[in-house]
């Protein structure tokens, strides 16, 4: 397997970090608009000669083609931000590439009922194209992150193994992360959180089909595992809610995020000032009006997530809450992974968040690698059997756990 990774970022960094580790691959090309940062990556791995660097535009779908083409590269490992799935997409089917993801393409919200009904949905765009993958023999693996990716494996696990009936999966995500020296620091992609938070949340159940609510509704207080405790969860827009219904037989299923009323409170300022726009508006500068994104500028005035780490302490979880029937008894499970982050640090690294995200594509592209997942089509990771995923999981030094409810 040869794989062009683009995004050298946090999460690309990790995953550079977790794949040098393994032996399932020939060579991974690692790419990012800003040179220096790809031959960072590549450096720290110590001179392991299956890494190289490499410049490229991820939103120029001719140049990352030729990429790909001009080192023989079967697989497309998108680590970029939301804004640049659909050119990478393109762009290793036109290489005839597998393609994987770790969120999917934008939503847009309805015109007249944003709270009410769907516009279009996470996804959209990519499933569009689902025929076209599938005629042609090629796979896009897409939401093979943590939150959408381990969590749908999770899902997929409850259905075949622990459930004759399932009548709800929520996905519960919580940390109690803090970092010193900082009254407020996303310890993941600012822009990547406003676009999920402030998006009008999607809510799925049979007979109705998705619909959506108000950002930030239905709060309720979910217990996590391993001395995290009680977070407040809110309802927030996320592709697990849109890739479970697909492939996993379920009543309802709702994605809710523990932020924390600081966290929310922050980002309503955010929409109430307009600072959440992506759309350029022109502001003063020194040779006449310049047009910036409000939200680029607010993640340039932030911390890089990435680099958080040695001020971070606590741990983090991503987990799916199951409940339904077996065996004609009502049961109820949480299936999680959780990540220290002084454990991730002193072993890779990295930051506990970012880690979490960053080991979840190397797993599939391992299981990919030997044949133990195959598809065409544009898939999630539901459409694939969770027990070979999970065992490698905890073969990586990452086992996951389950909690009767």
């Amino acid at each position: 397997m040869r794989v062009l990774l683009v995004g050298a970022g946090g999460v690309g960094g990790a995953i550079t970090r977790i794949a040098a580790r393994r032996p399932f691959f020939e060579a991974m090309v690692v790419a990012d608009y800003d040179p220096d940062r790809a031959e960072a990556a590549v450096a720290a791995l110590g001179g392991d000669a299956r890494f190289t660097a490499e410049q490229v535009d991820a939103g120029d779908e001719a140049a990352v083609a030729r990429l790909l083409q001009w080192h023989r590269c079967d697989v497309l490992l998108n680590a970029t931000d939301p804004r640049f799935v659909m050119p990478l997409f393109r762009a290793a089917r036109a290489a005839g590439a597998t393609y994987l993801d770790m969120a999917m393409s934008l939503s847009r919200p309805h015109a007249e009922r944003p709270y009410e009904e769907c516009g279009v949905k996470l996804g959209d765009e990519q499933f569009t194209q689902a025929a076209d993958w599938e005629r042609e023999g090629l796979l896009a693996l897409v939401g093979m992150g943590v939150e959408p990716g381990l969590s749908d494996v999770f899902a997929r696990y409850a259905a075949d193994e622990l459930f004759d009936e399932i009548e709800e999966i929520g996905i519960r995500d919580g940390a109690n992360l803090t970092v010193d020296g900082y009254d407020f620091a996303p310890s993941f992609s600012i822009w990547t959180t406003i676009e999920e938070c402030l998006n009008p949340p999607v809510v799925y159940e049979t007979g109705k089909g998705w619909f959506t609510t108000e950002p930030f509704s239905e709060p309720e207080v979910f217990d996590f595992p391993e001395g995290i405790g009680p977070v407040e969860c809110v309802n927030v827009e996320h592709e697990e809610v849109l890739l479970v219904p697909r492939w996993v037989d379920a009543r309802r299923v709702t994605f809710k995020y523990g932020l924390g009323r600081e966290f929310v409170e922050t980002l309503k300022t955010l929409h109430l000032l307009g600072l959440d726009r992506t759309d350029p508006v022109a502001v003063p500068g020194p040779d006449g009006p310049v047009k910036v994104s409000p939200r680029d500028v607010v993640a340039a005035c932030l911390p890089d997530p990435a680099g958080l780490g040695e001020r971070m302490h606590g741990k983090t979880c991503a987990g799916t809450w199951v409940r339904g029937v077996k065996d004609g008894e009502p049961r109820e499970v949480y299936l999680y992974h959780v990540v220290d982050n002084q454990w991730s640090m002193a072993e890779y690294g990295s930051q506990a968040v970012v880690w979490q995200t960053a080991i979840n594509p190397v797993v599939a592209l391992e299981l990919l690698a030997t044949g133990a997942w195959s598809g065409a089509g544009v898939l999630g990771p539901e459409a694939f059997p969770a027990r070979p995923f999970l065992d490698l999981l905890t073969d990586y030094g990452s086992p996951w756990g389950m909690r009767e409810q």
